[in-house]
């Protein structure tokens, strides 16, 4: 279904009883941010939240895509699934053989409705331009600032317009602005992205680029910004299969060879000059819950704002998962399965991107196994398909195997392992996001191929049977004084794991930890791998531990393969993986890179929303989520000193 444009999606939420109304002050200055994350967090996403009174002239959107229930909202379905199916559907009809002149003619409805989908681009202004700024300012505008060491306010949710210099093709995307000034921002071009080869197209030519940002509209906009569509694939099409109805497209004031959409509540206009110095950007509290470091890119130079009569601001805030941001990324999941199945993986029955993953750095992957290596094909497919290929575990299970229950996942893989024969590792391309790669934008990568190992992939040597011996916490603790705490869950979730919190404080101290417990601890033959994490990191806190492992961890860089003849078996193999989750620095590993902080509300901010609750009226008070993470972090600065 379409929305008019966001009033209408603010008033279905309202309706659906998803949305509060916060009528009192609150300050676009980390308040709002704060108050998001509280609710977003308070279980099931919370509700949107409509900031009325913001001390400017216009009320701001938070948590709109925030659960399940509004992300299918958003996109007019009942449940993610629903796209998927009718995508499936499509590619049946359209690549199945037409072997008659009747099959063709049934076939005629469905191009006509492809031809509904196609954006149209309309004469005249429109609603997105009925009030023009006389003098184009962004400090006009609520945008709010996320996080303490934020560079300044970022515009979070832009829906960003670019075309192709030469052939003239749009792409939509999403990529964060940092406001400089009343007239200027950053645009934060990854190098992988489509907008930065246009940006590329335009300094050949030694021309500027015009850019324009729509912030508001149908719902469906933002998200078919960020969905991972194919190279000149225009995501008003995919809006337009979203919503049923063609999106309605205006020409700009300012830079008329782009077009935005009629409805958007804001539209602001202008240009990158290749020319320029580029600008030192960031740090920004992003979706990975630590901070980008800054860096430096183009300058956005603003022409024109524009907006239609009574609009609202849309944001959002990225950091520690979960956040609203997981959900867009969900209906990617969902949505873009259908494609990968039928186009590049056939055997993949089903898939799951596990919120502590942060979207690109875990990936499970659930497949109809039929021959030897197979998990290995999927592997190399998946890490060429799009963005895709920034992935950094991928986890391969069976099609009998339940992948949305992780505890029967967890207990399945491990049983079908052998860590010294089916865990692959390569290095590619990474998310410029990821700071545990030695190189920015480019490092290791682990696949963990956890299906039933068919005959031709089976290693008998590694098979050593279980035992009764159990592993006690405390003889790892009292043996290795540099551990903090340890979770065995043999012992209470029979999965041949430990997790363990260590001090590092000497070059190479995680691989020589490992070969000592790996050769000293009674019973270790029956643990197949050990995660090293932060010594101010809680091992039985599994979400958190995971979440912070994943982000700190280079799979080729940091693991450690112990492989002995078995102690307990004789001639059997003992292996044990070992996987360095830690904060990696130069002088213990190394590491030449900077090391980002952790992303953690200020103090101040904190007791300030504390004391104003009440006023807010949503409901009972809520703690900040940042309080639980405090220990957790180097220090107070961005950069990791």
């Amino acid at each position: 279904m379409a929305y008019r444009n966001q009033d209408d999606f603010i008033k279905a939420l309202e309706k659906a009883g998803e949305l509060i109304r916060i009528k009192s002050f609150v300050d676009p200055r980390l308040e709002i941010a704060e108050i998001t994350d509280r609710v977003s967090k308070s279980g099931n996403g919370g509700k949107a939240l409509l900031f009325e009174n913001t001390g400017y002239d216009f009320p701001v959107l938070m948590n709109a895509y925030g659960s399940e229930k509004r992300m299918c909202m958003a996109l007019g379905i009942k449940q993610l699934d629903d796209v998927a199916f009718e995508i499936e559907q499509l590619f049946k009809l359209l690549t199945k053989p037409k072997e008659s002149i009747l099959d063709k003619l049934n076939l005629l409805p469905k191009l006509s409705e492809f031809a509904s989908w196609m954006p149209k681009i309309k004469k005249g202004r429109g609603v997105c331009q009925e009030i023009i700024f006389s003098e184009p300012d962004l400090s006009r505008l609520p945008v709010i600032t996320c996080w303490p060491k934020d560079g300044g306010p970022f515009i979070t949710l832009p829906i960003i317009h670019t075309k192709d210099i030469n052939t003239g093709i749009r792409n939509v995307g999403m990529y964060r602005m940092q406001i400089f000034n009343r007239k200027t921002t950053g645009m934060h071009w990854h190098k992988h992205k489509v907008s930065a080869r246009h940006y590329n197209g335009y300094k050949t030519a030694g021309k500027k680029m015009p850019v324009a940002v729509a912030l508001g509209g149908d719902p469906v906009y933002a998200y078919s910004a960020t969905a991972p569509l194919p190279e000149n694939v225009d995501e008003y099409m995919l809006a337009g299969f979203l919503r049923k109805k063609k999106v309605e497209l205006v020409k700009c004031i300012t830079q008329p060879e782009l077009e935005v959409p009629s409805d958007a509540d804001f539209v602001i206009e202008g240009y990158v000059d290749p020319g320029d110095e580029l600008i030192w950007e960031g740090p920004f509290g992003d979706h990975t819950g630590y901070y980008s470091l800054p860096d430096w890119y183009p300058k956005f130079h603003v022409t024109c704002i524009t907006h239609k009569k009574n609009p609202v601001y849309p944001a959002t805030i990225v950091g520690i998962p979960p956040q609203e941001d997981a959900w867009l990324g969900k209906a990617t999941e969902r949505i873009f399965l259908a494609p990968i199945k039928m186009m590049m993986v056939p055997e993949i029955v089903d898939m799951d991107m596990p919120v502590e993953g942060v979207f690109h750095n875990l990936v499970i992957t659930q497949i109809k196994k039929e021959y030897a290596g197979q998990a290995q094909k999927v592997m190399n497919a998946m890490w060429g398909a799009g963005q895709m290929m920034f992935n950094k575990i991928l986890i391969i299970a069976d099609e009998h195997t339940d992948i949305k229950n992780y505890y029967l996942l967890a207990k399945t893989i491990f049983r079908n392992l052998n860590v010294a024969a089916n865990i692959f590792f390569t290095t590619g391309p990474m998310d410029v996001l990821d700071h545990s790669c030695s190189k920015l934008g480019f490092g290791g990568k682990m696949c963990i191929d956890g299906t039933n190992q068919l005959e031709e992939e089976y290693d008998e040597r590694y098979m050593i049977p279980e035992t009764e011996l159990i592993i006690k916490e405390t003889d790892i603790i009292d043996a290795f004084p540099e551990i903090n705490k340890v979770n065995v869950l043999t012992g209470r979730l029979g999965i041949p794991c430990i997790i363990i919190s260590v001090q590092k404080n000497r070059q190479g101290h995680i691989r020589e930890l490992h070969k000592k417990i790996c050769e000293e601890i009674t019973g270790i033959e029956q643990i197949k791998m050990i995660l090293y994490i932060e010594q101010s990191v809680d091992p039985h806190k599994l979400s958190t531990a995971l979440w912070r492992f994943c982000n700190n961890l280079d799979p080729k860089r940091d693991h450690i393969l112990f492989e002995a003849p078995s102690k307990s078996c004789r001639g059997k193999i003992f292996a044990c993986i070992g996987l360095d989750g830690t904060r990696k620095i130069k002088e213990l590993d190394g590491f030449e890179r900077d090391w980002p902080n952790i992303i953690v509300a200020d103090d101040r901010t904190i007791e300030s929303v504390d004391n104003k609750w009440n006023q807010l009226n949503i409901g009972p008070f809520i703690s900040s989520p940042s309080l639980q993470f405090k220990e957790q972090m180097y220090g107070e600065e961005a950069v990791v000193k």
